[in-house]
Parts: structure tokens; sequence; C-alpha cells
């Protein structure tokens, strides 16, 4: 074989070579690849939903407080004492008259009347003053204290002495007189008035506690 036909041949052997190099297999013909293609990887962690805001729980009502029971009141224990609700006598309980004792002097029996339904007390001395003249009688001897002042019950009585004063340049005479009864208190009272005709009135006219019976009344 001559030198450039022994060329040509090497020529076609470098080339055929080189084309089977270079050109695609049988597979990639086809279509398939020998290397994977590239996949985007995808996140394997779970979408997350942001929780919904919740609405806040209300906050339960407190109990009422239980209503406390009025405490009943306490019954009124009627006291032992039975003068604890007996008052002094005033002018609104009782009649009042005056009748003359003693001519000679004057003097005069002062009776008062409980004419209510319930007892008072009596108290001290009568408060007498004498017509329309300035003055009052001076009490005569020592009145029991109220503790001490009786009862006087529906329909009784009880009895002072008005001693008669001396006549005199300053004497007078006054044919009434008008009376109201201790209370120790500041009731107003109306006076009662009692007929006393030819009555001297002068410094000397004084009038005894009050007393339940006449005759220790015009003693003193």
């Amino acid at each position: 074989m001559s030198t450039v036909r022994r060329a040509a041949v090497v020529l076609v052997a470098v080339s055929a070579l080189a084309l089977t190099a270079c050109g695609p297999s049988e597979d990639g013909a086809a279509g398939g690849t020998d290397v994977p293609t590239a996949t985007p990887p995808t996140s394997s962690a779970p979408s997350v939903t942001p929780p919904t805001s919740s609405a806040k729980p209300t906050t339960p009502a407190k109990p009422s407080k239980p209503v406390k029971p009025s405490t009943p009141a306490k019954p009124v224990t009627p006291s032992t004492d039975p003068d604890y609700d007996v008052f002094p006598c005033s002018t609104y309980d009782l009649t009042f008259t005056a009748s003359l004792a003693e001519p000679t002097t004057s003097s005069y029996l002062l009776k008062v009347t409980n004419k209510t339904g319930k007892p008072c007390r009596v108290l001290g001395h009568p408060v007498v003053t004498f017509g329309g003249l300035d003055g009052q009688a001076t009490a005569r001897g020592a009145a029991p204290g109220i503790e001490e002042a009786f009862k006087l019950a529906p329909g009784q009585s009880a009895y002072a002495g008005l001693m008669g004063g001396l006549k005199g340049p300053k004497s007078e005479t006054v044919s009434s007189i008008a009376m109201t009864m201790e209370t120790d208190s500041d009731l107003k009272q109306v006076p009662l008035k009692a007929s006393t005709p030819g009555l001297n009135v002068s410094d000397d006219n004084s009038v005894t506690p009050w007393m339940d019976n006449a005759e220790d009344a015009l003693s003193l």
C-alpha cells in the first residue's frame, strides 16, 4: 500500500473515532440522559397558618353578696318598776278648788283631784299667785323628792294649806288665786283659778307641800 493511501485510511479512522466520542449515545438519541435533571427542592416544612385571634374570655360576674337579713327589733321589755311611767301631775291632769279653813287667819285648804284615767306623781309645793298681784306664796316646809312623791291615782285628791298673811299697812286683799304644779320640766301649764274672797295678801303668805290628807296639810 502506498504511503498516500495509508495516510488516507488513518485519517478516516481518526475521524470515525472523533465522531464516536462526540456523538450522542444510543440512550441520548432516544431522548434519555445519564445526568439527572436538577429539580428545585421543595420545602419539607409544613405551611404554618397564623392562629386567628380568639376572643378574650369574659370575666365571670361576681356572685352578688347575700342580703343580710335585718335584725328584728328587740321587743320592749316592760319595766318591773311599777312607777317607771308615772309622770308628774300638771294642771292638765287636775281639777282645783280652794276652801276657807280658818276664818281668823284667812287660811285656805287647797285641793287637786286627778281627772284622768292614769296615775300621776304629785311634786313639791303648789305655785300660788294672788289675783293680779306680783309674787307668789312662799314654800312652807320641806317637800319629798321626786322618787318619794306619792302617786295620785285616777279620782284621788291631794291637799295643801295656804296660810293667810297678817293685815298691815302694805297688805292687800284678793278675791281669787291661781295655781300651777311643779313638774320638774319646762312644760307650760294653764293656771287653775279658785275663788278666795277676802284673802289677805302680805309677805307672810305661805303654802305647804302637797299631802295625801287635809289634816296634815293644815297643821304644818
